[in-house]
């Protein structure tokens, strides 16, 4: 019976020690080499070198504002339907406030119609629509001339109806902006409605313009000491701030916390992502195993890219913070030689109990 225990014993050892080295189970460095292919082409291997960091940082481009926004400057305010005039005819206050000077601007206001057109008294109807305020100054000054001796005539707009730029997406505030006789630029639009500071990416803002999509990185714009130049906004503008819910990092393996990680700017470093879960675990986690996995949802059209980094030394950080992960990215930290000897004895110890119980019963029952 003794026998049969340690022959049952050895195969346990054996089947424990297939499940510990099972693939998908621990990746080793050793196994490929660097820019190596592997399984059939489908995934490749790089190392995260100064050589590979500066070859990256060549290859992406600075971020630039389109020369069409940038070059769009707002011509006078032109009144539309939906506007509200206030129109002085200096001491004449019967013209001016026909329902009493004591009631508010806005009661004595002069509505233009859906047609584009106004009512005013000794003028009669207006077409205001698409002129400013000059010109329709000028139009209400020549006709009321004809009742009222050298008429000193003032137009304003006390409410700006018919212009208005949209906002959707983490702003705090999506009411409807209208574009005044000051002209509206984007930063003011956005400080106006004031991002969500804790779901929105701020890489991500989306204007469309006259049916055409322009992607503006405000983080990458105002990043260190340089800031956007202003962009003045049309009347139509729609400005979509998308949240950062779908913006995630993946740490797993042996770090002290494993989660998913948001992101609301450009990028995010490996060191950040590292140190936002504490860091890797200093009793089980192998520094020289850290990977970072791109590309696994898209592999039927190209290989996924596996970034291996050695982690051994505080130098090796230096090439963490240069290196960026990307949304999808799985950051992947493999577990030291002893902890895997630990976790094969966790195992172990349960079924040889299982084993000394089952000879003890052998035992008895030869008796």
């Amino acid at each position: 019976m003794r026998k049969l225990s340690r022959a049952l014993a050895l195969t346990a050892i054996a089947g424990l020690g297939g499940c510990m080295w099972a693939p998908g189970q621990y990746m080793s460095p050793k196994q490929f080499a660097p820019g190596k292919t592997i399984e059939d082409g489908h995934i490749q291997l790089v190392t995260i070198t100064p050589q590979f960091l500066a070859s990256e940082h060549a290859a992406s481009a600075a971020a630039a504002l389109p020369t069409e926004l940038l070059s769009y400057q707002p011509e006078p305010y032109r009144i539309g339907a939906g506007d509200t005039l206030y129109i002085t005819i200096w001491d004449h206050p019967e013209l001016t406030s026909p329902a009493g000077t004591q009631q508010q601007p806005a009661a004595n206001g002069r509505l233009v119609r859906p047609d584009g057109t106004l009512f005013y008294p000794y003028v009669g109807v207006v077409e205001a629509r698409g002129k400013t305020i000059e010109e329709l100054r000028t139009i209400i000054t020549q006709r009321i001339a004809r009742v009222v001796e050298s008429p000193q005539v003032d137009v304003s707009i006390i409410d700006y109806g018919s212009q208005r730029v949209t906002l959707q997406g983490a702003f705090v505030k999506t009411d409807r902006q209208p574009i005044t006789a000051t002209p509206l630029t984007l930063s003011q639009a956005i400080g106006a409605a004031t991002v969500d500071p804790l779901r929105a990416d701020l890489s991500g803002l989306v204007l469309t313009r006259a049916g055409r999509q322009y992607r503006l990185d405000l983080d990458a714009l105002n990043r260190g000491d340089s800031n956007a130049p202003d962009i003045y906004l049309k009347a139509g503008d729609h400005l979509f701030l998308p949240y950062n819910d779908r913006k995630e990092v993946y740490v797993v393996g042996e770090v002290m916390r494993p989660q998913a990680l948001n992101f609301k700017t450009t990028d995010m470093t490996l060191t950040q992502a590292l140190g936002r879960v504490g860091g890797l675990n200093p009793q089980t986690s192998k520094g020289e195993a850290v990977y970072v996995i791109r590309g696994v949802e898209d592999m039927q059209q190209k290989p996924a890219t596996i970034y291996h980094l050695n982690a051994k030394s505080p130098a090796s950080y230096a090439l963490a913070s240069q290196f960026a992960v990307r949304p999808g990215d799985v950051v992947f930290v493999g577990p030291a030689g002893v902890t895997r000897w630990n976790r094969f004895v966790n195992q172990l110890l349960p079924l040889s109990n299982v084993i000394n119980n089952a000879a003890n019963t052998q035992d008895l029952l030869g008796r």
